[in-house]
């Protein structure tokens, strides 16, 4: 395994929200010299901001974590129609913050965005980290239908051991608002027919990992995922489910650094 850098002291967190066009988008900001775009899931912001300390930390790196437009309670503009409309919307954020050399990591909905973004070519995007991500359709290998499950449901799912999930504030008896945000860009399938066919067409690394305990889209969906993608390499990830940077946040920071993401 790759030796970690200590951890370092973090400068504070700067969290500005950027005017695109007609969008707006909240960004918090780990300002470090190696540009990261952390992208979350339909959990929300909330399941990606432990691992951006811990990657900020270890690699000194410059880590940023939007919130995508419709989570959180946040606006979201009309032109933002669905997922490569977002990913644009991100392209033009790098372009604004003048950033190279950008490693775009996204985990389950943020995967398929990362994977959008890396479709997009642009020069500013040097690799992806596809972590566990939804958008493909896989014979054999059907997503979760999780638009009628409660947040508990969900949590069962999502993790290896259950008993690691975060309780959200007042149990999360209904449903949640950022599942309702989701699927406002993914459609009720969660699924583009289109994308593994068009993910033959990247030309840059992209790791794909996955937890062996997966309840959402098993081992199978992510090793389709990774032979979708011509320069790919696959790493599954034990006793982890959907959210390896919450449930095991050491393991996948291995595997994101031992292949030099």
């Amino acid at each position: 395994m790759t030796t970690l850098p200590a951890a370092g002291s973090l400068r504070p967190t700067r969290t500005e929200t950027h005017t695109l066009g007609p969008a707006e988008v909240t960004v918090q900001d780990r300002d470090r010299t190696r540009p990261f775009l952390l992208l979350h899931g339909g959990g929300g912001v909330a399941t990606m901001t432990g691992f951006a300390d811990l990657l900020a930390e270890r690699t000194h790196a410059r880590v940023l974590l939007p919130t995508h437009p419709g989570f959180g309670g946040t606006p979201k503009a009309e032109s933002l129609t669905g997922v490569a409309e977002l990913a644009r919307l991100y392209v033009d954020l790098l372009e604004r913050l003048d950033l190279t050399d950008v490693t775009v990591v996204g985990n389950s909905f943020g995967g398929w965005l990362a994977a959008e973004i890396a479709l997009q070519k642009s020069p500013r995007v040097s690799g992806a980290v596809i972590v566990d991500g939804i958008g493909i359709e896989v014979d054999g290998h059907p997503l979760t239908d999780i638009s009628g499950m409660s947040p508990a449901e969900i949590r069962a799912l999502s993790f290896h051991d259950p008993a690691k999930a975060p309780v959200p504030p007042g149990g999360g008896t209904g449903p949640s608002p950022d599942v309702r945000a989701l699927i406002g860009y993914t459609g009720p399938a969660m699924a583009d027919p289109t994308l593994a066919e068009r993910l033959g067409e990247l030309e840059l690394p992209v790791h794909v990992v996955w937890g062996e305990s997966d309840g959402i889209a098993g081992p199978g969906y992510g090793k389709a995922y990774a032979a979708a993608i011509p320069l790919s390499t696959f790493t599954l990830l034990p006793r982890t489910g959907h959210l390896p940077q919450v449930e095991t946040p050491e393991e996948l920071l291995g595997a994101l650094l031992d292949l030099g993401n």
